[in-house]
């Protein structure tokens, strides 16, 4: 029986792509400029990734850094960078819109699953943004997102293990849930026996802790700030954490 566990890495750069698969991720996340919290990424590095990775590779559309409250111009331009990731051969893609008192903008989110359609769609972190995590569970499931990104509304996963379970539970049959925000190999275990989840997303140590707008710590990735990794420590650190899970579904079939 195969590993049900999928780790997604989240990367800016093509030669850390090629490191992740080499790693043995099972899918990307590709976006420019992790220091801010990451960006849609270039349609020349869309093309460049597709071309040299196997793995499914699925495109953040994020116009701008900041708050994720969008204007009409800045939603044509997501609108405009969907139809650029489904042309370049992306297997997916990430987004997430609130409105101004950081409920889940459902009419507008929806508009955008239904033209990345049939991409699947992953709600991102402006859910660990939103007023109330659980209320938010049940307004990204009406907009028909295929999973959400979160660390419990937390800057870490650690921070919030009991939401993270207990969203888990209320996600299950409905919609993926997968946990996010600082993941790594010392952690990454006591995460999934906590939360049950099935996928785990990371940057391992890529990209640097944000704020909103509201000043609250939140990257759209793994919150730790350092310099960027060499591909060929970048891999390794990969290989650990699929290493990691092979052990955990291991020991889980054992008991």
């Amino acid at each position: 029986m195969l590993n049900p566990f999928i780790l997604e890495i989240c990367v800016e750069s093509v030669e850390h792509a090629v490191a992740a698969e080499r790693g043995g991720a099972h899918r990307i996340e590709l976006c420019s400029d992790l220091s801010s919290g990451g960006i849609t990424p270039s349609a020349g590095l869309m093309q460049t990734a597709r071309r040299h990775v196997r793995v499914p590779i699925h495109a953040l559309i994020r116009p701008r850094a900041g708050d994720f409250c969008y204007s009409d111009h800045e939603f044509e331009i997501m609108r405009n960078d969907i139809h650029a990731a489904k042309q370049f051969g992306m297997e997916g893609v990430v987004l997430g819109i609130l409105h101004s008192n950081t409920r889940v903008d459902i009419e507008r989110t929806r508009t955008l699953v239904e033209l990345a359609s049939p991409l699947p769609v992953t709600f991102h972190r402006a859910f660990d943004a939103s007023g109330n995590v659980e209320t938010s569970l049940e307004e990204v499931i009406q907009t028909g997102a295929s999973r959400i990104l979160t660390s419990g509304g937390k800057p870490r996963a650690t921070d919030a293990l009991a939401t993270l379970a207990r969203l888990a539970q209320a996600a299950s049959g409905r919609i993926l849930l997968m946990p996010c925000g600082g993941i790594n190999s010392k952690n990454v275990v006591r995460i999934v026996r906590t939360t049950s989840a099935q996928e785990f997303h990371t940057s391992v140590g890529t990209s640097h802790l944000g704020l909103t707008d509201k000043g609250h710590s939140l990257s759209h990735g793994n919150n730790v700030t350092r310099p960027s990794l060499q591909s060929a420590l970048f891999e390794q650190k990969v290989a650990k954490l699929v290493s990691l899970l092979g052990r955990v579904f291991h020991d889980e079939r054992v008991t």
